[in-house]
C-alpha cells in the first residue's frame, strides 16, 4: 500500500451496542467506555474514526458526529433495543449495510457479532481487519462455578475463526489475551494488550466525610456473573455496629427480575436497611458515588480486565476484588486494593472488615491507587491502538507485549 499516511480513516463496528448511547441504558457497559473514550482519542490525534452501529434508537440520528467522531446508525433489525443474543440474527444484513460505507483503511470489530459482519467486507475491499473480543465464550463443558456462562457452539466456533482469522486480535488484558490464545488458536504474534485507560478528571478523590456511615459500593450490571450476590452475604456477617451501607450501581440486562431477588436475598439475610439499590448511573453519578464510598467492591467470578477497579483507584478509593481472570492486572494486590481468593463470604467479609479497622490501610491504597491510575491516559490507548493498526495496515504485524 506504499507509506502509511499519517491520519487513517478507521471503521469501529459495533453492532449490539453505541458506544455513544446514553451512559446507564441498555446494554452499557464497560466496553462502551472503552470504545468512546479511545475513538475519541483518536479523533483528536488526527485520525477520521468512523463508528458503525445498529440503529436501535427513534430518538437518535441514522448519521452524526460527536466530539470529532462520525456515527453511523445502519437501520438493520427494529428500531428498539433487542436481548443481546438477538442480534445474531442481524450480522447478514449489517455487513451488506456496511460495505456501503467504504473503503476504509482498516476495519476494528467489537464482540464477535460484529466481527462475522465486518471480517468479510474487510477482506472485499482488500484492507486489514482487527478483532476486540471484551468477552469470549465459555465451552458447554466450562465449569459455571467459574462464573462463566456456557455459549452455543457457533459463538464459540464463530470466535475462533475471527481469532485465527482477523489481522490483529486487540485484549484489553493479558488473561483476556491468554483465552484467545489458548481457547480460540488466536496466532500469538497477531496479539496485542492494550489496557483500558481512565478520565482521572471525571474520577478524583474527595475527602472522606466524618461521622458519615462507612460505604461499600458494587457498580454491576445486575446478573449473576456480576456476584452481587456475594458482597450481600459478605456484608451479612459483619457486626452490625459496624455493618457498612452496600450501595449497588446498576440496571438488569435480559433477566429483569434479577433485582428484586438480591433485595430479598437481604431481606432474608437481615439486610433490609443496609442495602440500597441505585439503579443505572451516568458516568457522573458513578463517579460521585465512587468517591463518597469507602470502599469499592468487584466480586464478579471473572472479568477480562474491570474497568471499576481502576475507576475506583482514580477516585482514590480502595477496591476488594476476586482473584481472577483480569482483575488481577486491574488491582494490584496490598497496593492499589485488596484480591481474595475464592468466593467464601467469610474471605469477603474479613477484606471489608479490615478496610474498615484500618484507616491507615484505606489512605494508602486509595494514594497508590490514584498515582497508579493517572498515568492510564486515554490519550496513551489511542496511542497504542493507532501503532497497531498502522502495523497490520503496512502488513508488518502486532507486537505481542504493546500495551498502554
Amino acid at each position: 500500500m506504499g507509506g502509511v499516511p499519517s491520519s487513517l480513516r478507521v471503521g469501529i463496528v459495533c453492532l449490539h451496542t453505541d458506544p455513544y448511547a446514553p451512559p446507564g441504558s441498555g446494554d452499557v457497559g464497560g466496553m462502551n467506555v472503552v470504545v468512546r473514550h479511545t475513538c475519541d482519542a483518536l479523533a483528536r490525534a488526527g485520525h477520521r474514526v468512523e463508528v458503525i452501529t445498529r440503529w436501535s434508537d427513534p430518538a437518535t440520528a441514522g448519521r452524526e458526529e460527536i466530539d470529532g467522531v462520525v456515527v453511523h446508525r445502519l437501520a438493520v433489525g427494529p428500531p428498539r433495543t433487542v436481548l443481546k443474543g438477538e442480534n445474531e440474527a442481524f450480522m447478514d444484513d449489517f455487513g451488506r449495510e456496511l460495505a456501503l460505507l467504504g473503503p476504509m483503511d482498516l476495519l476494528h470489530s467489537h464482540h464477535w457479532f460484529s466481527g462475522i459482519a465486518a471480517l468479510p467486507v474487510a477482506r472485499s475491499w482488500g484492507v486489514p481487519h482487527l478483532q476486540s473480543f471484551h468477552s469470549i465464550a465459555a465451552p458447554e463443558s466450562t465449569d459455571l462455578s467459574a462464573g462463566e456462562r456456557p455459549e452455543s457452539p457457533g459463538r464459540l466456533q464463530g470466535e475462533a475463526f475471527l481469532a485465527q482469522q482477523s489481522d490483529g486480535v486487540l485484549a484489553v488484558s493479558r488473561a483476556e489475551a491468554m483465552t484467545a490464545l489458548e481457547r480460540l488458536g488466536a496466532p500469538p504474534e497477531r496479539l496485542t494488550v492494550v489496557y483500558p485507560g481512565v478520565d482521572s478528571a471525571l474520577f478524583h478523590p474527595a475527602p472522606e466525610t466524618p461521622g458519615k456511615r462507612s460505604s461499600v459500593l458494587v457498580a454491576a450490571r445486575l446478573e449473576p456473573l456480576k456476584g452481587v450476590d456475594l458482597a450481600i452475604r459478605a456484608l451479612a456477617l459483619l457486626p452490625v455496629e459496624r455493618r457498612p451501607l452496600l450501595r449497588i450501581a446498576g440496571g438488569a440486562t435480559a433477566d429483569a427480575s434479577f433485582g428484586p431477588e438480591l433485595l430479598e436475598l437481604a431481606a432474608g439475610l437481615g439486610l433490609r436497611d443496609d442495602v440500597e439499590l441505585l439503579g443505572p448511573q451516568s458516568r457522573t453519578g458513578l463517579a460521585d458515588l465512587m468517591r463518597s464510598s469507602t470502599m469499592v467492591m468487584v466480586p464478579s467470578h471473572s472479568e477480562t480486565y474491570g474497568l471499576v477497579a481502576l475507576e475506583a483507584a482514580a477516585s482514590g478509593v480502595p477496591v476488594i476484588a476476586s482473584a481472577t481472570g483480569g482483575l488481577v492486572e486491574a488491582v494490584r494486590d496490598g497496593t492499589t486494593g485488596l484480591l481474595v481468593q475464592g468466593r467464601r463470604p467469610q474471605d469477603w467479609a474479613a477484606a471489608v472488615d479490615r478496610l474498615l479497622a484500618e484507616p491507615e490501610l484505606r489512605e494508602r491504597l486509595g494514594r497508590q491507587g490514584r498515582e497508579h491510575a493517572v498515568a492510564r491516559t486515554w490519550d496513551s490507548v489511542g496511542a497504542v491502538v493507532a501503532r497497531a493498526y498502522r502495523g497490520v495496515v503496512v502488513g508488518a504485524g502486532v507486537s505481542a507485549v504493546g500495551r498502554a
